[in-house]
């Protein structure tokens, strides 16, 4: 019996994951799913929920792992054009679940609206930012949004906004299965100025990141006042190789996959660094990309 009758059109079957993550790793999923409206996106969790599949949501797969062996589970994206959609109003900003991150930056910019440079050069959807408060050395994207419009695991919408919205390192407490929508307060610049800080951010980032490489961001969370990618270099893992997996010789925070790489190459570093710290520093090294397994 096919759980997804009626849908088909929307729902590809035993469909490799690894197309969809920067890593391009990761095994196949039993249902990969491209809802085009909110309407379709509750049927699907409904027929989820009523057949027992587990759910999972896919952004631009940027801070991902997922397990050679693949998911028994409906994978969920959002990438339509109703999922898109970034409207203006002034300075306040609606920007939909698919809508890419960088382009939204570059957006601002024409515009002359601050608020969202410190995210230049990092790859992901809105969803995924907000739900990880996607960010780093010059700001996060928590400090821009006033309001989120979510669903549950149930199919029920609902909207939260600040203060009882909370963003904290690369976290929220966005527990609601889908961000639909997030709502950005930004301020009116000058496109030039703007311009400049966006270059001097990008600069930044390609002199002291693997950029043009098959990585996942950061692999680990900075330690309280302290580097993550500092420890693991002090620790003298840079260059270190498992498989197909390299620890970056430019950034030790990141782990590169090489030909023949595999998602168990990349997990087996990971597991190598954060024994290798804890033992040096006594510092237990917390995940900033998320496994699926």
């Amino acid at each position: 019996m096919n759980i997804f009758t009626g849908l088909e059109q929307i729902v590809e079957t035993d469909y490799p994951l690894s197309k969809q993550t920067w890593y391009g790793l990761g095994g196949p999923a039993d249902y990969f799913v491209r809802p085009q409206t909110v309407d379709q996106l509750q049927q699907v969790v409904q027929r989820c929920n009523e057949n027992k599949v587990p759910i999972y949501v896919l952004g631009f797969g940027s801070n991902l792992l997922i397990s050679d062996k693949g998911l028994k589970a409906a994978v969920i994206k959002l990438d339509s054009k109703d999922f898109k959609q970034v409207k203006f109003s002034g300075e306040n900003v609606t920007a939909w679940a698919g809508a890419e991150l960088s382009r939204l930056v570059l957006t601002c910019v024409e515009k002359g609206l601050s608020g969202v440079e410190a995210l230049t050069g990092i790859p992901g959807s809105i969803g995924g930012a907000v739900k990880m408060n996607a960010g780093g050395n010059f700001g996060d994207i928590g400090a821009a949004v006033e309001s989120v419009t979510l669903m549950d695991a149930q199919g029920s919408v609902f909207e939260k906004s600040k203060p009882e919205l909370i963003f904290d390192y690369r976290q929220t407490n966005i527990t609601a299965k889908f961000i639909l929508s997030a709502q950005l307060q930004l301020t009116e610049g000058t496109s030039d100025q703007i311009m400049r800080t966006v270059k001097e951010i990008w600069m930044y980032k390609k002199n002291n990141q693997p950029l043009n490489t098959k990585n996942s961001g950061c692999i680990f969370k900075n330690p309280r006042g302290v580097s993550a990618g500092a420890l693991i270099d002090r620790t003298g893992l840079k260059g270190l190789q498992l498989g197909g997996a390299v620890i970056s010789e430019k950034h030790a925070n990141f782990i590169i996959a090489q030909k023949g790489c595999k998602t168990r190459d990349v997990i087996r570093l990971i597991d190598v660094v954060k024994e290798k710290v804890k033992k040096r520093f006594d510092i237990d090294l917390e995940l900033e990309v998320e496994i699926w397994k």
